[in-house]
This record gives structure tokens, sequence and C-alpha cells, in this order.
């Protein structure tokens, strides 16, 4: 009998809620959405800078396509249901469809209205205004038709759709224009024309945007018009000798799910090159339309597009809320959140004249924890860099998930193998979704420059964050190692909040060793001297950890968790921590995205509560607290508890062992964000969440905005 049936059987009461029970499991897509509707309070929240708020409309549109793109679209390829399998909320692909649709859609019309009823006045309050084209002055006209007819119209392409045109190929994400037009023998003809991604949805409108002098930039107003309306507006130009009768926008999103599960695979980074390809022929999952489109042009759409009636969302005026990011781009810094400057640790405060030999003796001395985005990710670099540089260095190991354009990280590898001749050998997940096209050049790069470059587990996704240098000191070799819950890129490190740890560790360095033998070559090791590893054993230790704390607070009644991740969906880790409340154990648990456990049921979680909190940074660390009666226990890393994570990647976990650490992380990182009332919201035990409540009189505290004081 596995562990997890021991605890099972030692502490499920059949008088108590059941632990099989499919109700006591919120459904992992709607929770999806949930979480889209607190990102969309952030639009509406009044104490955010007009900006922000923009740019998280934009948020919400961005997640909303990837949802569809993803989660819908991977609904529509398991719409056959399996008799045995546990659905959460006992909510079939069929059923989870229809109330996807019911949620999604009141999403959009609440975030266009929070757009075009309550932000948009806001920003013409402002001096940022955004005009409809028939609105514009007789010069307005004249200058944005100028500039339509010189950037614009050259790249249009009209496609037209008639028995020797096939109806034309319409890309993912693509905003386009349905146009009927009539030709002098009084014949209708249907024309699909994409807006370029290539240009601005917002044009701008006073002739100061068209001059590039320090004096016209000083000078400058924001004022825009959309894009689309000034391409309506000039269409003859595109059907010359033919009368221009009506145009309606529409939006596509295709599923972008791609399935590489029992494929016969020979070259991983071909096949990559050939899904990515795929994707963009993927099934229609929305098709976003305005209301006044005849039922003529929208049987057209439906028909060709193969559309199935249920994703077909249609509002009056459809926004892409994606797009409202090129507003949030507006040179107003009254109207965003502050500037800051990211502070560098103590231990790294010396300057840029230490040699690589000085850089290794601050790891070597202590382990140094940063904390992003409030400390700087330039050690990370200059970790790369010193090695690189480093004659003693003889090897550099890295995995490398999403790394994202012009990558300081990858430039310091490539200069370590290039001018240096170091061993450098990266892991690149090519599976990293919407990164494939990106890291399948990296990888091309790195493999012309001689860096052995591989791919990965057939079956899994490598996501664990570890960078290994091997580093000869005197007659001895010492490894020095990075690892964190985020990726290597430097962009996102300034958006992020995520943390990482540097250390000299042996048993640490020996597991890296171990880890990138196991992603390179075959070895079959499944034990780990410190490292937690997925799919290996991570699942397996941590049920271990978490039993632990129950037979601790068995004899000692003090037993504490607290989890802080991105999800908890999996359906083993919510049964072992229901069985922990129902042990007594206090569960805290501080889930940013969705949460499938339902907190606060009578006999089942009475003593778990979770708390999302939401802000202008992504929080993404994970960060695994057990008290242990005082013999306190952390691990930080790239696993969430979902069956993905747990399962299908290659995921680490690494221990938090100075104490000075462990206690930081306790009271100056998870209590302060259990102790959050402002970005902070509380769920509820049927799944809904509500806003933390600061009764008066009470500390406010919101924990972003803490941290970058504290820091």
């Amino acid at each position: 009998m596995g562990t997890k049936e021991k605890i099972h059987d030692q502490y499920e009461d059949r008088r108590v809620p059941s632990l099989d029970d499919p109700m006591n499991y919120l459904n992992r897509e709607l929770g999806l959405l949930k979480f889209h509707r607190r990102v969309l309070f952030e639009a509406l929240n009044p104490n955010n800078p007009l900006l922000e708020r923009i740019r998280f409309l934009a948020i919400v549109g961005s997640v909303l396509d990837e949802f569809f793109m993803v989660r819908v679209g991977g609904l529509t390829m398991g719409l056959v249901p399996k008799k045995d399998r546990f659905y959460f909320e006992d909510k079939s692909p069929q059923i989870q469809l229809q109330e996807i649709r019911k949620k999604a859609y009141k999403i959009i019309q609440d975030a266009q209205d929070c757009f075009l009823n309550v932000l948009k006045p806001q920003l013409e309050d402002e001096g940022i205004k955004i005009h409809h084209y028939e609105d514009l002055s007789k010069s307005e006209k004249a200058r944005v038709d100028a500039y339509y007819k010189e950037v614009i119209f050259p790249i249009l392409t009209p496609l037209a759709f008639d028995p020797g045109h096939p109806f034309p190929y319409i890309s993912n994400l693509s905003y386009n224009l349905a146009i009927l037009v009539k030709d002098p023998a009084n014949i209708r003809h249907f024309a699909r024309l994409k807006v370029p991604g290539s240009i601005s949805h917002f044009l701008p409108v006073h002739k100061t945007a068209y001059d590039t002098s320090p004096r016209a930039k000083r000078a400058r107003k924001h004022a825009y018009v959309w894009a689309s309306e000034v391409i309506v507006a000039n269409l003859a130009d595109l059907f010359p000798g033919l009368e221009v009768i009506e145009a309606h926008p529409f939006h596509v999103v295709r599923n972008a799910e791609i399935e590489l599960q029992g494929l016969e695979v020979m070259d991983m980074l071909e096949v990559m090159e050939e899904s990515v390809r795929r994707r963009r022929f993927g099934a229609v999952v929305r098709l976003l339309v305005s209301t006044d489109m005849p039922d003529y042009v929208l049987r057209i759409l439906v028909e060709n597009l193969k559309v199935d009636p249920q994703f077909i969302y249609s509002y009056d005026k459809p926004i892409i809320l994606r797009h409202l990011n090129q507003i949030y781009q507006a040179d107003r810094a009254d109207l965003k959140y502050k500037r800051f400057t990211p502070v560098l640790p103590e231990a790294f405060k010396f300057g840029h004249d230490k040699t690589p030999e000085e850089f290794f003796k601050v790891i070597k001395r202590q382990n140094i924890m940063l904390h992003h985005p409030y400390e700087s990710f330039d050690p990370v670099v200059d970790f790369l860099h010193n090695a690189a540089i480093d004659p003693n260095v003889l090897a550099i190991k890295q995995t490398l998930y999403r790394v994202g354009r012009n990558s300081p990280v990858v430039r310091a590898l490539l200069q370590a193998r290039r001018d240096y001749g170091k061993q450098v050998a990266v892991l690149v997940e090519l599976q990293a979704r919407f990164d494939e096209e990106s890291n399948i050049e990296w990888a091309k790069l790195l493999e012309q420059e001689g860096v052995h470059v591989t791919y990965g587990l057939m079956g899994l996704k490598t996501h664990s964050k570890v960078a290994l240098v091997v580093r000869k000191e005197g007659e001895h070799i010492r490894r020095y190692v990075h690892m964190a819950t985020g990726n290597y890129n430097h962009i996102t490190a300034q958006l992020y909040e995520d943390i990482g740890l540097f250390t000299s560790d042996e048993d640490i360095g020996a597991d890296a060793t171990d880890l990138f033998n196991y992603l390179t070559g075959y070895s079959a090791k499944q034990d780990y001297r410190k490292l937690m590893v997925a799919p290996l054993q991570l699942r397996e230790k941590f049920y271990k950890l978490v039993c632990k704390e129950m037979a601790y607070h068995k004899k000692h009644g003090d037993g504490r968790i607290i989890l802080k991740m991105n999800s908890l969906v999996d359906a083993d880790m919510i049964r072992l921590l229901y069985c922990a409340s129902q042990a007594g154990v206090q569960i805290d648990l501080i889930v940013r995205g969705i949460c499938s456990l339902r907190p606060g049921v009578e006999g089942l979680s009475d003593n778990i509560r979770v708390v999302s909190v939401l802000g202008r940074f992504l929080e993404h660390s994970r960060i695994y607290y057990f008290h242990h009666h005082g013999k306190e226990v952390i691990y930080m890393g790239s696993a969430d508890l979902m069956p993905r994570n747990l399962n299908q990647r290659v995921e680490v976990l690494f221990p938090v062992e100075d104490s000075k650490m462990v206690r930081h992380l306790r009271d100056s990182v998870l209590e302060i964000y259990l102790q959050a009332n402002i970005k902070a919201w509380h769920m509820q035990s049927d799944g809904s969440y509500l806003r933390a409540e600061h009764p008066d009189g009470s500390d406010l505290i919101d924990v972003q905005d803490w941290f970058l004081d504290h820091y």
C-alpha cells in the first residue's frame, strides 16, 4: 500500500464529506476564468494609476486569448467523455464549454464596457483622446489619410472569395475586415482584408506625432484614431471601379494546443518547427464579430471557417483588448506606477571591478537569495559572465525555458563557448508554449557556436530553472549552482515576482550534476541528496513532508503548512491537504490563479484558508513551508501542484537550509502575504472570492508595495 493510500485510510471518515466526491474539487477552467475576473477588477480599481488600468485590460485580453487557444482548444480535443475519468465538479467537457461560454462572454462584455464607459472618458480628461474617424476635423482626416496612403496602403492585400479564388486563410489572432463590394454589373463580391499586425491599431492624430524633432516631442499631444476605421474610410483605393457597400471587423482565435504524445519523434527540433507551423491552422475556437454584421456575411465566415455556433461571440463595436497595450505605451509617467530601481543584495555590492575569483568567493562563503523584481537580476547575468571569462571554470550547464529576445543570459553562454572555449551544455525547452519559435532560434544559434544543445526528454517538458558552473580550485573541483522559481529572462525578471538562490553546497552541486546527466544522457538515477525532482520523486517526497507534519501535529498540536504557488489543481495533492486539515493541521494557501480545493468546508477543510494576491507584478514564486514542530522546512522551485508539473515535466524544488533565510521567508515574505488586505482576495468554500477587509484603524498592507519599501 502506497503512502497516499495509508494517509487516506487513516484520516478519511465516512461521516464527513467524501474525499472522492467530485463536487469537492473545483473545475480548473472555471477557476481560471475567476482569475481573469480578478484581473479585470484591477482595471476597474480607481486606486490604480489610469494607464495601469488600461494595461490590466490589455492583460485581460491577452490571457483570455490564451485561454481560448489552450484551454478551450484542449477541451474540444477531448469531447468524447471517458467513463472512468474523474471530472472535477462532475463537469464533462461539453458542460464545461457551455459554462465557459456564459462566463467568458460576460467577462469580455464587462471589459469592453470598462474601457468605453469608464476608462476612455477618464483618458480624455487627462488629455489622451481616442477618436472615431468620422469625428476628426478636416485637417486631421487629411493628415491620417496621408499617413495611410504612404505607410498602410502599400502593405494591404485584399483577398477575393469567388469561384476563382478559394476562401482565404485567416490567421490566428488576426484582426480582419469582411468587405462587400459591387461591380458595374451590380454583382456583389466578398473580400477579406487583414489589418496588418505590423502597424499600430491606434494611429496618432496630431502633426507633432509625425515630427521627430525634440521640440515636437515636448509638444506632443496624445490623440489617436482607430486604424481600422481609417482603413475602412479609404477602402475605395483598394477596389477601384467598384462600389464598397459595407465592411465589418472580425477577429479569429484558433486552437493552439500542440499534441505530441504518441508521435514517433526522430528529430525534436524538426517536429517542433512543424508543430508551430501546424498550430496556425488549428480549428477556430472563438470568432469575435460585431452585432451589426448581417447574417449573410456572418454565414460566409461561419461556413468557411467551420465555426461551431457556441464559439461565436457577438458584441456592439467589439474591441480587441490586447491592442490597448499600445495606449499604455503613451509617454505619461504621471499616469503609471512610480518607477523603481531593483536593489543589489549587500553581498554583491562590490562594483564591476571584482575578478571572477572574488565573485565566486562570495557564493562560496554563503548562500545568497535574490527576490525579484525587488532585487536585481544582474547578479544572475554576472554569474554566467564571470563563469565565461574565468580560466578556472571548466564547464557551464543550464536549463532554458523562456529566455526572450536579445537575452544577456544566452549571450554569456555564447561568449563562454565562442571566446573562451568552455564546455557549455544547454537544455533548451522547445515546448515552452508560445516561446517555441524564439527557443528554436536560440537552439540553432547555440549549436552553430559549438554549444552542446539538447531538447529534453520525450513526453516531458523541462521546466526546472537551474544553472551549474564547474570550477577548478587548486586540486579540487567545486560546483556553483543557481536555482530559481522563475525563468532566465531579464525582461520578465522586472515584471514577475520570483526568488532565486546561489549556493556552492556540495550535495546540491552533486544533485545538479546528476540532474543534467538525467536530462542529457541515459541516467536512470531516481534518488537525489537534497533536490526534489519531478517526475521522479517530487510527488512522493511532498507526500512525506505533509505526512510528517500531521505526525508532528498529532504529538504536539502545532501543525502548520504554508504553500505559495501559481495554481493548485492536482487531485491527489488536494486530497492530501484535505486529510491534513481533517487531522487538525492549520494550512494557509497563497494561490495566485486556479485553486481547485474548497476551503472552509465543515469536516473537510475547516483548517484551510486560501488567499490570492494580484498587483503590479505577476506573483510567480513557489514556496512550500512546513513547521515540523520548530524544525522548519522550506522548499522553493519551479513546480506548482498540478498534474502537468508533477507528472509531465522535469521540475526541481530546492531546500532553503540557512536559518536566517528560513526566518526571512517565513516572517518577511509568507506572513506578509497572509496579512495583506489590499490587492488580496479570500476564497470562499463555493469557489468565489471576496476582497480582503481592512477594518478601521488596521494597518493597510499592499504586499508588493511593502516589499518595494522594505527592500
